[in-house]
């Protein structure tokens, strides 16, 4: 076994050949926040998974080659990940106030990024989690590009709360009420992340949701 310090924690490597494992303790202030940042924000931590697969690509073939083992010992600082992750979130951002206002749209924003305009209020209370919700929907891209619509897949229904839908419908549905109408914006890291949903829907795609709430159950 063998140890190694580094700012913000002591990492210690066990083992030798492919059963290897490295841990860090003693964290830093600074460097526990940081650790938070990436455990809240899923997209940040894609981010990191791509980043850490471009690093470690395997351990395939010889275990000795010095330019895999010089490779291994890299890293990426996490506040580089933290950077590039504000980049791309502040890049998505303005595009989506260029449509906004391009298109004369007046909506909101909530504290993660989702944009909303509710143009039916519906009946009753607000949904809330644990409920069974069926949905009308149409998925387009920003461009106009369609991509889903409950006309061809049929009406979607879900357990708010439970996932299986894009978080920022997740988010969305619990500004609504049975009979609700309301289109939303999500940001990648809102709907299909960095990836797309590997059909329609393409990497890093915002989305513009159409809704109708159809059907509310349970407590």
């Amino acid at each position: 076994m063998g140890k190694r310090q580094k700012e913000g924690c002591e990492d210690e490597i066990e083992g030798t050949g492919d059963a290897w494992s490295l841990k860090c303790r003693n964290l830093t202030p600074k460097h526990r926040m940081m650790r938070q940042q990436l455990e809240y924000n899923p997209f940040v931590s894609l981010i990191l998974i791509l980043g850490m697969l471009v690093i470690f690509p395997g351990c395939s073939g010889s275990q000795n080659h010095p330019e895999r083992k010089k490779a291994r010992r890299k890293e990426i600082p996490l506040e580089t990940l933290i950077r590039v992750n504000r980049t791309l979130v502040e890049q998505e951002q303005t595009l989506i106030k260029a449509y906004i206002k391009d298109n004369h749209l007046d909506m909101a924003q909530t504290g993660t990024g989702l944009w909303y305009s509710i143009q039916n209020q519906g009946e009753g209370p607000l949904v809330k989690k644990g409920q069974i919700v069926k949905l009308g929907y149409t998925i387009n891209l920003l461009n106009g590009t369609h991509c889903y619509s409950s006309d061809s897949l049929g009406v979607k229904e879900f357990r708010v709360g439970q996932g299986g839908v894009e978080s920022g419908l997740e988010e969305g549905i619990l500004l609504l009420k049975n009979g609700s109408k309301a289109s939303f914006i999500m940001a990648p890291h809102l709907a299909h992340g960095l990836m797309g949903d590997d059909d329609k829907i393409p990497a890093r795609a915002i989305l513009w949701y159409e809704v109708e709430v159809l059907d509310v159950t349970g407590n």
